[in-house]
């Protein structure tokens, strides 16, 4: 089996020889991270909520169309983010599967890979239970995204 620390200790190690200032190396990828939640996060699962729960038809078609704007690049900014997360650790000479912040991330991705997934198969011809699931599903992701955060912190 092969070790992932070990893997991607060559390019730590090339990273490490730039010089990179220590606060850089250890709060970086958080605060990216950090933006990419609170801003882009908070954005997406407001203007989702908006478009379900608006009562005037142009204010929910808005709030539509700005969800689907940024949600997939909130999920492509989070998956980018993931393998500097992961280089950071090995940067800092910590064990990437003993992190809990690791697994949160990694339960995020998955999580909004199936959640993309039910949202781009139309909700299955526009069921509502599916609309639903994707609301809460994603909902719940955002709690997530503030456990991932407080872990990665402590």
């Amino acid at each position: 089996m092969i070790n992932v620390s070990e893997a991607l200790e060559p390019l730590a190690a090339w990273f490490r020889s730039l010089g990179i200032p220590q606060p850089i190396v250890e709060w970086g990828h958080p605060g990216m991270m950090g933006i990419v939640v609170v801003v882009m996060g908070s954005y997406v699962g407001w203007t989702g909520w908006r478009y379900r729960l608006a009562k005037d038809k142009d204010e929910s078609f808005k709030n539509r169309m700005n969800h689907r704007l940024l949600a997939p690049w909130m999920f492509f900014f989070l998956a980018a983010g993931y393998p500097g997360g992961v280089l950071s650790l090995v940067m800092q000479r910590h064990a990437i599967f003993e992190s809990p912040h690791f697994w949160t991330g990694s339960l995020v991705l998955i999580l909004l890979l199936i959640n993309s997934v039910i949202s781009f198969t139309g909700f299955a011809g526009g069921k509502p239970a599916l609309r639903t699931t994707h609301a809460y599903l994603g909902s719940g992701i955002l709690g997530l995204l503030v456990v991932h955060a407080v872990l990665g912190l402590i």
